[in-house]
């Protein structure tokens, strides 16, 4: 009899994995999203997306957030989570910890066929503050040091340009999130921050001043960054390929299939975002080297 159930498990291991409907191994499929806003907000805006998942998979789906980035990084390398929209750095940073265990799928793209946004630093309007070199002896506030936009492109560039952000500024404290910097700003707690824009109609400022958070023009662009490669929808790579490519068709087809699902995760009535289009890792080595500077330089 041992005999007989040593053959069968055999049998069974050799099937071809094509013969294995993924299905039967993920009953819930979980899709993390990072600290860019406040939690209730996250989970708001892409509640409907989850939804249109879970019609469209067939099987349960999860929203995974975390109070920072570093938090979601973790729980796609500890296999806690199966994909996630990353930043560029935080894809980065995945990829490292994971020794290249993550996918990139996907990217956004906007009206005019870009797959870009910039690194910006906003200050208050009427702070009479127009340039870097007025915000010396300030201080500016980074978003998350996983954070592609609110920290390492800015902080990346400023030294390039001359700027040792730690003697330069009176302190670069972490402002936990996108939102809460520029919110830092607006009230006062904060000269500067760093965040993200994709365009003059669209990003994390006019974002807050549709949902009321801070007045219109209340604050102001003062210094913007090279283009950044937009970040990626990512799975983990040891996941099966029907998984993968169901769940990647899913996101593909969200404009389009969801609209009203997809507007809800773009933010701002007026986006500008279009769709998907798909990338590889080579699109991001170059945020990997980036971040590579930073520890060694750091090392140092």
């Amino acid at each position: 009899m041992r005999l007989l159930v040593t053959t069968a498990v055999v049998a069974l291991t050799a099937l071809p994995a094509f013969a294995q409907d993924w299905k039967t191994d993920y009953r819930i499929v979980r899709f993390g999203i990072l600290s860019g806003e406040n939690e209730s907000d996250r989970i708001a805006r892409y509640t409907p997306f989850q939804d249109y998942l879970e019609k469209t998979l067939g099987v349960e789906v999860e929203i995974f957030t975390a109070g920072n980035y570093d938090g979601v990084i973790q729980a796609l390398a500890a296999g806690q989570i199966e994909f996630s929209f990353l930043g560029s750095s935080a894809y980065a940073a995945a990829y490292s910890e994971t020794d290249g265990g993550v996918i990139p799928l996907l990217t956004s793209q906007q009206e005019d066929g870009s797959t870009g946004y910039f690194g910006v630093i906003v200050v208050r309007c009427d702070s009479g503050l127009k340039t870097i070199d007025d915000l010396k002896g300030k201080t500016l506030a980074f978003a998350d040091p996983d954070s592609t936009s609110g920290y390492n492109v800015p902080y990346y560039n400023l030294v390039q340009q001359g700027y040792q952000p730690e003697d330069f500024f009176a302190a670069i404290p972490f402002s936990g999130s996108h939102e809460a910097g520029v919110a830092g700003v607006a009230n006062g707690q904060f000269e500067a921050a760093a965040t993200y824009i994709n365009n003059e109609k669209n990003g994390i400022p006019q974002r807050m001043e549709t949902k009321g958070m801070i007045k219109e023009g209340e604050v102001c662009v003062i210094w913007t960054s090279p283009e950044i490669t937009s970040g990626p929808f990512t799975a983990r790579a040891n996941l099966p390929q029907g998984l993968i490519d169901d769940m990647k068709a899913a996101v593909m087809a969200t404009p389009t299939a969801a609209p009203e699902a997809y507007k809800e995760m773009t933010g701002a009535e007026d986006s500008t975002a279009k769709g998907y289009v798909e990338v590889n890792h080579d699109r991001y080595q170059w945020i990997v080297d980036m971040r590579d500077w930073f520890k060694a330089n750091r090392k140092s």
